[in-house]
Order: C-alpha cells, then sequence, then structure tokens
C-alpha cells in the first residue's frame, strides 16, 4: 500500500508539472503581449520582419509605426532596425526599416541600421553587442505582442534590461493574432527558458 501511495504521488506530482509549466508559459506570454505601459529606455530596437525590394511587409510597417509613435512620445532618443536579408533580396530588413524611418520624419543620424540576423536570438545579440559599445543599458523593443516575452528574456539574459512595446496595428497585433500565435510562441518561450543555448534553434523555429 505504502508503494502504491508513493507512485501515486509521483504520477500526481508529474502531471502537476505537465500542466502547470506549459499554462505558465502561455501566462506570461499572454501577459506580455497585454502591456500597456511602456517605460523610457535608451534605445528603440525594432525587431526585423519580411521585406519586398527595400519596401516593408505588412508586419515590418507595423513595427516601424510603433516604434516611430513611441520615439515621438519621447520615451527614447535612437532607434534601431535589425534583420538581414534572405538569399536573393538586394536589400536587408534592417535597411529598409532605417528607410521607411527615415521617410517618415526620423532624422536618419538617430537611426542605426544593424544588418545581421535572421532568428530572435541573432538579432539580440548583435543589438546588445552594440549597445554595450554606445554605453547603453534600458532598451524598448518593438515586435508583435505574442513576441514580446521571449525577446524581453533574451535581451535580459544578455545583460539588457527590456521591456516591450506590442504593435498595436497590422496583421499580428492583439486583434488579429490567434491562440495559434499565442501557443507558438509560449512554446517557443519554454524551450528557450528550459533548454537554455540548446533551445534557441527550437525556440526560433517554433516562433
Amino acid at each position: 500500500m505504502i508503494v502504491f501511495k508513493i507512485i501515486r504521488r509521483v504520477i500526481a506530482a508529474i502531471l502537476l508539472i505537465v500542466i502547470a509549466v506549459p499554462l505558465y508559459a502561455l501566462g506570461v506570454t499572454w501577459q506580455a503581449a497585454n502591456n500597456t505601459l511602456t517605460r523610457k529606455g535608451d534605445v528603440i530596437v525594432v525587431l526585423g520582419a519580411a521585406q519586398l525590394n527595400g519596401r516593408p511587409g505588412e508586419v515590418l510597417e507595423a513595427r516601424l509605426t510603433e516604434a516611430k509613435r513611441i520615439y515621438d512620445l519621447g520615451l527614447a532618443p535612437h532607434i534601431i532596425t535589425v534583420g538581414a536579408g534572405a538569399p536573393g533580396d538586394r536589400t536587408t530588413e534592417a535597411a529598409s526599416g532605417k528607410y521607411w524611418l527615415s521617410a517618415n520624419g526620423i532624422k536618419s543620424k538617430k537611426i542605426t541600421a544593424l544588418e545581421v540576423g535572421r532568428d530572435t536570438w541573432v538579432s539580440t545579440e548583435n543589438y546588445v553587442k552594440f549597445m554595450k559599445v554606445k554605453k547603453m543599458k534600458n532598451v524598448i523593443i518593438v515586435t508583435d505582442p505574442f513576441h514580446c516575452r521571449r525577446a524581453m528574456t533574451m535581451a535580459n539574459d544578455l545583460g539588457a534590461i527590456a521591456s516591450c512595446s506590442p504593435v498595436k496595428s497590422g496583421p499580428n497585433a492583439l486583434a488579429n493574432s490567434g491562440k495559434r500565435y499565442l501557443i507558438r510562441e509560449a512554446g517557443a518561450y519554454l524551450a528557450y527558458v528550459s533548454l537554455g543555448r540548446r533551445g534557441i534553434h527550437i525556440s526560433d523555429h517554433l516562433g
């Protein structure tokens, strides 16, 4: 009887972990997506998304629009755009982002394009490295709502102090994002925090 009680307790504990951990990941991913308060920072970072011959796609344009909004509010004095180009592209996500911001009233000298990274981790490594050189500490990340938690966690792990200002428009705005995006990003976040560097490839593949 004692053995059976121990087995039942072990099974119950395992089931609790199996249920609780994914629920936690879903909860923190949802909470970050619904953030309505963005504090001031040293720099705004626009994470990359697809561009078409130098013109930002809908997802990237929504991120750039949000970056311009909080820049105009005076929340940070500088913007970094990140993202390399896909094979065959004549330009990069970062360069097209900088061009869009410049064309929409932000001085070019206030924008730095880091033309590297096709995933969240590589992009984060490079912009945090740039921030450290420039003695910057606090970053406001602009990305899709359900991507905020993972993006902030990676930046924090590399020594930055990160907050997120999720997009308010576009195909990945909260009103347009379905449960599939939430579940995918929660899974990507869980892979990253549970497996560390081994989970980076998995998390970016999922998200």
